[in-house]
């Protein structure tokens, strides 16, 4: 085992499964932010795997992920918040935690990685996330 799985399986432990159990139980709006950081924490797992197995196509995986995922999530805000009011509990910290996370992950991968095309895929899964992490902050905000 390597330090990339290591990661990997820690992500999956304290962050994957206290996010799945979120997104399974509690109110609506707390359901929709334990998605939204499920569906991160999940695409960054699959980004450590391919580089802790040496397997390109599981970048493919978090790419799809990173795209889906804050659409998901999006859909979800619209159908479960729409009479809700307030602001779901863990809602301020969904953007720092996405530029975080996405920052320590994408950038030593994009080091390892060196130049090239699969930088440039890394570079782009990074934007998607970020992108689509303050998207969806905006959108559980404001149900």
């Amino acid at each position: 085992m390597n330090g990339w799985l290591a990661a990997a399986a820690l992500l999956l432990i304290a962050g994957v499964g206290p996010s799945l159990w979120g997104a399974a139980r509690g109110a609506p709006g707390r359901r929709v932010v334990a998605q939204n950081y499920a569906t991160l924490l999940l695409c960054l797992v699959f980004l450590l795997l391919a580089q802790g197995y040496g397997r390109p196509a599981y970048v493919d995986l978090a790419l799809v992920v990173s795209v889906l995922g804050p659409a998901g999530t999006l859909v979800f805000a619209r159908l479960l918040l729409a009479g809700e009011e307030g602001e779901p509990p863990g809602t301020r910290r969904l953007t720092p935690v996405v530029a975080v996370g996405t920052a320590a992950t994408v950038l030593p991968l994009c080091v390892v990685t060196g130049p090239g095309r699969a930088t440039v895929k890394l570079l782009v899964i990074g934007a998607l996330l970020l992108a689509g992490g303050v998207a969806t902050t905006k959108a559980v905000r404001h149900g």
